[in-house]
């Protein structure tokens, strides 16, 4: 039996540096390898002088911006459900199993989510910078997915093993496979806290009309620093509160 890809605690707690890690490996690889994903493949299909590359191109680099927007409404839906405080805390939760919303269809939205994102800027990247996001952030993603599924695993016991057993792990089923728990979503919460994952959208969208490169990275840039800022507060409310 194939053992799962479980994560360290450590790899938890540092996600969102170690997930940034992976971006900027993978986009400072064009520094020794110049040619991007999209066009070694086109080289190698139609060849470099074909007169449908440059329309191919701009093609993948809409795609890129569809699969953010993939990912940004993903993440939104599973955020309304389980609360943005839960997606973006430094702790692992698995006090209770949130079976509303998109967790009726799939049981990881959120990391469903960060697959999309990686593969649409992998496509931005060069050909080893598409193997490093891509490759290098599913694999990381399927090991989180393996330490929070462990951990509800050993506090929830069977009714979480019979949750697995209905619900698939990352590719959606076409209809709900668990009964609805009545859960009310909280929008406002959940596109406060995906913000950044909506300015990626953003970024790459700018980048998929104008292919001008500097718009793209000043609107991500934001989204980041908005992000920081954001956790930032959060941690020091938290802290401040009495224990």
């Amino acid at each position: 039996m194939i053992r799962p890809l479980v994560a360290t605690d450590f790899e938890f707690i540092y996600r969102f540096w170690i997930i940034g890690a992976f971006f900027w490996i993978g986009f400072s690889l064009y520094h020794f390898d110049r040619l991007n994903i999209v066009e070694y493949a086109i080289d190698q299909t139609l060849g470099n002088d074909s007169p449908k590359g440059a329309i191919i191109i701009h093609a993948a680099f809409g795609v890129s911006a569809l699969l953010a927007l993939c990912a940004a409404i993903v993440r939104t839906w599973a955020a309304a459900y389980l609360q943005s405080d839960v997606v973006h805390d430094l702790n692992l939760h698995s006090e209770a199993v949130v079976a509303d919303g998109p967790y009726r269809y799939l049981r990881n939205p959120l990391y469903l989510g960060g697959i999309l994102i990686a593969l649409g800027f992998g496509l931005l990247a060069s050909r080893t910078g598409f193997i490093v996001i891509a490759g290098g952030l599913t694999i990381y993603f399927l090991r989180l997915i393996g330490l929070e599924e462990a951990n509800l695993q050993r506090e929830q016991g069977e009714s979480y093993r019979e949750f697995c057993r209905r619900v698939p792990r990352l590719l959606p089923a076409f209809s709900p496979r668990v009964a609805a728990s009545g859960l009310k979503p909280q929008w406002g919460q959940a596109v406060r806290g995906e913000s950044s994952v909506w300015g990626f959208f953003v970024g790459v969208a700018a980048f998929a009309i104008t292919l001008k490169v500097v718009i793209m990275w000043v609107i991500m840039g934001f989204a980041v620093l908005t992000y920081v800022v954001r956790s930032l507060v959060t941690y020091t409310r938290r802290k401040r509160q009495p224990s």
